[in-house]
């Protein structure tokens, strides 16, 4: 497995164009700013996830712009969480199945502590 080493500028430019490429699968180090290089198809389900839930809070918005009932405006609020929820879902397991098992075969143990941590937060 080979680790490149990106710049921060790489990193920006990575940020500005279209993921397409097949890659490692694990987080790359920058510096002091960690990125992950993800498949093709892990991008564009992440990126199809968060348009979903870009085009739902633009609804919830509209509903409030339009005084809707707040009930009405609780269902689709729960609807957003719940998709949101998902996406943590399976973000957090391909972190799992690819950074963390990586990191844990190479012997770095910090990364579970930063898993833990992870844990901790998206408990409260």
């Amino acid at each position: 497995m080979e680790i490149k080493t990106n710049t921060v500028s790489d990193i920006q430019n990575k940020t500005n164009t279209a993921h397409t490429g097949e890659s490692s699968g694990c987080c790359q180090c920058a510096d002091t700013a960690k990125i992950k290089e993800r498949t093709s198809r892990e991008y564009t389900d992440l990126i199809h996830r968060l348009n979903r839930i870009e085009g739902q809070v633009r609804g919830i918005k509209g509903m409030v712009e339009k005084d809707a009932y707040c009930t009405d405006i609780l269902v689709q609020v729960a609807a957003v969480n719940a998709a949101l929820n998902s996406f943590n879902k399976v973000l957090l397991a391909n972190h799992i199945k690819t950074c963390v098992t990586r990191d844990i075969r190479e012997g770095k143990e910090e990364t579970v502590d930063e898993l833990v941590a992870v844990l901790q937060k998206l408990m409260k």
